[in-house]
């Protein structure tokens, strides 16, 4: 059976698929429905909610802490000691915190995205014995005949039997903002392009006006949509650059962890002369140390509520890592129609009486009134509940000219009496009305074809013969108009009294030229400026013509130069090499296919830069999924094109993506913030512990339960707090982040290191204080205790109070203000002892925890203080 249906007539096609104009019984219908299943399309399968909760344990951090967990739980059982097991049940539950968190926003956006689906049920209407029925377009089978009509949806892929102006709206296919003619007598060639299709309608298509019959050749997934939705499943899913960042970090803790338990396992055995389980437990409580246990928890939680605020600013976010994607953006690859612009036809310019109006200066006088008249009564729109529906171009003069008048009013003064379509060989549309006793013929159409049958010209309510150099006016206009990308109409009327209708488009009378155009969104221009401020290449991606992109580009500030523009036949004369050399001259894509979409995302992406792309199209869906980030659009997007996106604009804003941007670049920076405060903490451990194995094996520094308390609790909400951190004034203002740089750089791993080796210095004082003063090794223990707890209190202060998370206290020349810090830290330590001593509270008591906890909190309480009277500043 061939699929070439636009390469056979009508009557053939009708032949081959077994059926008539008549359509298909019922009991036909019924059986093709069993054997070749529902016309929707292909979802993408997803996983079961026991696979989704599993893969929250799928990372390198996560891991590390489960085999801690592990091993704290076997030497439990094996010593028959309660702490271990203590340890191990805490591990446990942070992990599983983390990754229930993790499991309810992922459950949450999918909830979201089968919320969007949940639109009214397409309906068909079919042939079915010979009646028109309605039915569930679900239903529809390869050889139903479908009835078409302005405003309705193509339900599946057609072939077209009967058409009468039929014109069908493909942007979400093919791209082109102008509806397709559609011609049901003509027969096309093998291998004809899909947008050159006309006598197909294709599935999720728009009828903008006429009326149809067409023949079901294809459903689901067999469409030209279905083809394109199954594409999909040949993208995989890639790390985001946090994602390698975190990976990266817990591999080298894991070296580090690994070599430094190996060495003080092995001091332990053969210098201090300890068991062998001893020795194990000592390096167990290094290990536990080493690793900031809370950290995939609170960077998950930073997310987390960095999606919510964004859900409150219209835009899903379907993967939490996909938020901080946005943040490292280099370039965004927007579709025109329906993103940049509104995918709305609006009149631009008028030329009449031998003058060019901008449509905004335009005003009703007894010269306009002829031009206003043919708007209105020169068309084929539909009513609908909300207002009209049809032709994108006759919607446009419709609206305008309802400034003045009421379409219903006019077609009351003017009533019907015949019409001659639009084809595209004549180019023109004649609509005949009556009014009082006398006829008069109504037409639009091409420039060059209606002057050509023009014989007077209408100036000041006079009727005038056309002279040459009135054609030179108007040929003069309709360039200037092009130049600017409108798509122009000429318009002309006739008295028709006592003529035939047939004579109705010889010797017309011209009135007029009317120039429009899809405009770009009003939030649009200051978008691009964002874009182009925080240093992020914003790149127009669209199937219409290079003239028309090139307007919208320069009327949002996008681009002003022709030779940044490149069409897709360009494109496919490329070389890939050739390409990536010219790519960064381009700011236009014009004519391009999906392929070419796809193409030039990958060609970006080979350049190192992080790409997003946006699109409401289901030619837009290959090149939302082969991108970085892919961000569909709610209102206007198709399903194939939300399915296959990371992030889902709800309210089909484009600046809502800029929002989207500065919040994924803000929680990038607050979890950088959080990192160095946490591995600051763990870098203090690990120095302190190592070198009181080293030099006093004989004493336990820090007990592995301790250790925990310090990074799950008192290191915990405040590492929490700084990830809330609002954004920095200038965050927008500056380049994107170098996705490949490690999570380390900018001076985050400087600060780490010199602030946790001097904590741990300051620790490891405060123990042999305690040892020297007072002789016992509990109260050393706790003040080692408490010094880790109060430093890192200061030390949060410090970060909430200082700004940015790039300023290094010591190469900020702040080392002085540090040394009294840290010294206030250690008077601090030693004055608390002796209290805690008169209450009661030693390092292994659950009162100095809950002490502990209530400094935390008073900590917090202070930064919060002197981050309002603005200290920092």
């Amino acid at each position: 059976m061939t699929k070439d249906f636009y390469a056979i007539s009508a009557k053939d096609c009708l032949s081959t698929l077994g059926t008539s104009k008549n359509g298909l019984s019922e009991a036909e219908s019924i059986l093709r429905l069993e054997k070749a299943g529902t016309n929707t399309l292909p979802e993408p399968k997803r996983q079961s909610k026991i696979v989704m909760f599993l893969k929250q344990f799928a990372d390198v951090m996560t891991i590390i802490l489960l085999i801690a967990a592990a091993i704290s739980g076997i030497i439990s059982i094996i010593n028959h000691t309660p702490s271990e097991l203590v340890d191990c049940l805490i591990i446990l539950g942070i992990v599983f915190l983390n990754a229930g968190i993790g499991f309810w926003q992922q459950c949450k956006a999918m909830k979201s995205m089968d919320e969007l689906k949940k639109l009214t049920q397409p309906i068909a209407k079919v042939m079915r014995g010979g009646k028109v029925q309605k039915i569930p377009s679900a239903n529809l089978v390869v050889g139903d005949v479908v009835v078409l009509e302005a405003g309705d949806i193509v339900p599946a892929d057609l072939r077209i039997l009967e058409g009468a102006m039929l014109r069908c709206d493909e942007s979400a296919l093919t791209g082109e903002s102008v509806p397709t003619e559609k011609d049901f007598m003509c027969v096309l060639p093998h291998g004809t392009p899909l947008a050159e299709r006309k006598n197909m309608a294709f599935s999720s298509s728009v009828v903008a006006n006429g009326r149809g019959l067409g023949v079901v050749v294809a459903t689901g997934a067999q469409t030209e949509i279905g083809k394109i939705a199954t594409m999909l499943s040949c993208a995989s899913d890639t790390q985001t650059p946090l994602q390698k960042g975190i990976s990266g970090i817990a591999k080298a803790t894991t070296i580090l962890v690994l070599g430094i338990c190996v060495i003080t396992f092995f001091i332990e055995l053969f210098v201090a002369q300890l068991s062998p389980l001893n020795a194990f437990l000592t390096a167990v409580a290094l290990a536990v140390a080493a690793i900031p246990e809370s950290l995939p928890a609170v960077i998950t939680i930073i997310m987390s509520l960095g999606v919510a605020r964004l859900a409150k600013q219209k835009a899903i976010v379907k993967n939490l890592h996909a938020i901080e994607t946005l943040g490292c953006c280099q370039v965004i690859c927007s579709d025109k129609t329906g993103t940049l612009t509104q995918n709305k036809m609006q009149v631009q310019s008028l030329f009449y009486a031998g003058k060019m109006v901008d449509a905004q200066n335009f005003q009703q006088t007894p010269n306009t009134k002829k031009m206003l008249e043919i708007m209105l009564l020169c068309e084929s729109v539909e009513p609908s509940a909300n207002g009209w529906v049809g032709d994108p171009t006759e919607l446009a003069l419709v609206h305008f000219a309802e400034t003045w008048q009421k379409k219903r009013d006019a077609d009351r003064a003017f009533p019907l009496i015949d019409e001659i379509p639009f084809d595209s060989n004549r180019k023109l549309m004649t609509s005949i009305r009556k009014s009082g006793f006398s006829v008069q013929a109504f037409t639009k159409g091409a420039v060059d074809e209606l002057l050509a049958l023009c014989t007077h010209i209408e100036i000041d309510g006079q009727i005038l013969p056309l002279l040459p150099s009135h054609k030179t006016k108007i040929l003069r206009a309709n360039k200037e108009m092009a130049t600017h990308a409108l798509r122009v109409l000429a318009l002309g009327y006739k008295p028709l009294s006592g003529q035939r209708h047939e004579n109705a488009e010889k010797d017309l009378i011209f009135v007029g030229l009317v120039g429009m155009f899809d405009p770009p969104r009003k939030e649009v221009k200051r978008a691009v400026e964002k874009c182009q401020k925080a240093g992020i290449l914003p790149v127009m991606i669209t199937g219409d013509h290079k003239n028309t992109a090139l307007a919208i580009a320069r009327k949002i500030g996008l681009c002003d130069d022709v030779n940044a523009v490149i069409t897709g036949a360009e494109i496919d004369k490329l070389s890939d090499e050739k390409f990536k050399k010219i790519i960064h001259q381009k700011r236009i894509f014009a004519r391009v296919s999906p392929e070419n979409k796809v193409r030039i995302v990958e060609t970006y992406k080979s350049l190192g830069l992080v790409v997003a792309m946006t699109g409401d199209g289901v030619n837009d869906a290959p090149s939302i999924k082969k991108a970085d980030i892919g961000i569909g659009m709610g209102e206007s997007g198709t399903d194939v094109a939300k399915e296959a996106s990371d992030v889902i604009i709800t309210d089909d804003n484009f600046a809502t993506i800029i929002l989207a941007v500065q919040e994924g670049r803000k929680t990038f920076v607050n979890i950088r913030k959080t990192i160095q405060f946490l591995y600051s903490a763990n870098l203090a451990e690990i120095t302190a512990i190592f070198l009181a194995t080293i030099f006093w094996p004989q004493f336990v520094f820090l007990t592995p339960v301790q250790i925990l308390f310090v990074n799950l609790i008192s290191d915990t909400l405040p590492a929490i707090a700084l990830g809330l951190e609002p954004a920095e004034k200038n965050l927008m203002q500056n380049p994107p982040r170098d996705a490949k740089k490690s999570l380390l750089s900018g001076g985050v791993g400087i600060n780490i290191l010199t602030i946790g080796i001097i904590q741990g210095i300051i620790m490891l004082s405060c123990f042999l204080f305690g040892i020297w003063a007072k002789g016992d090794a509990l109260v050393a223990q706790t003040m080692a205790f408490y010094a880790l707890n109060i430093i890192q209190f200061f030390y949060f202060i410090s970060m909430r109070t200082s700004g940015s998370v790039w300023k290094n206290p010591i190469t900020e020349n702040r080392l002085a203000v540090w040394a009294v810090v840290l010294c206030l830290a250690f008077v601090f330590v030693v004055a608390i002892t002796p209290i805690s001593s008169l209450l009661g509270l030693c390092a292994l008591s659950f009162d100095c925890w809950i002490f502990i906890a209530t400094c935390s909190a008073i900590m917090f309480v202070i930064s919060e203080l002197l981050k309002s009277i603005g200290w920092h500043k």
